[in-house]
């Protein structure tokens, strides 16, 4: 559990079907593109491949999702996506979400965590960095929909 100063503390848990209606308003109003449709949250809720996370505080029951895949016989996990509500932001509820899907991996046995995370998303690039996240690997070009790069972090897992 993260907590900031001045905040109630984020609580994270798994995604249930109940929360379908929220992850696919969560992520319409986060993402222009590389949106992860209705059908892919309902699939990858009941996969053993995937973690669905979801954040909440101060009663609100919903803040902020993350998802993480694992792949049969890889010791490395990837952050597939994380998102928060604009008035979320800056509270906790991104360290947060991280820190459970560290958790998850490290539960799988896996020895690292890697994400993909756009050139331009500055704050994203600096909670990363904060949390232990290193550049791994080149830049990836035209990775997203629109065109934009990303930059490959990776975390080792203790």
């Amino acid at each position: 559990m993260s907590q900031t100063p001045a905040t109630a503390p984020v609580r994270v848990r798994r995604a249930e079907l109940s929360d379908l209606d929220d992850l696919v308003a969560l992520e319409q109003a986060t993402f222009d593109s590389d949106r992860i449709s209705r059908a892919q949250f309902r699939r990858h809720l009941d996969s053993d491949s995937a973690r669905v996370l979801v954040a909440s505080a101060n009663h609100r029951r919903f803040l902020g999702t993350a998802m993480v895949f694992f792949r049969k016989g890889s010791r490395v996990a990837r952050l597939y996506s994380i998102a928060s509500l604009p008035e979320a932001r800056g509270k906790g509820v991104g360290t947060a979400l991280i820190e459970a899907a560290e958790s998850a991996a490290r539960q799988r046995r896996c020895q690292s965590l890697r994400l993909e995370v756009r050139v331009d998303n500055e704050s994203a690039v600096r909670l990363y960095e904060r949390l232990g996240y290193r550049r791994a690997g080149p830049l990836k070009k035209g990775f997203y929909e629109d065109g934009s790069d990303a930059f490959v972090y990776q975390k080792a897992l203790a």
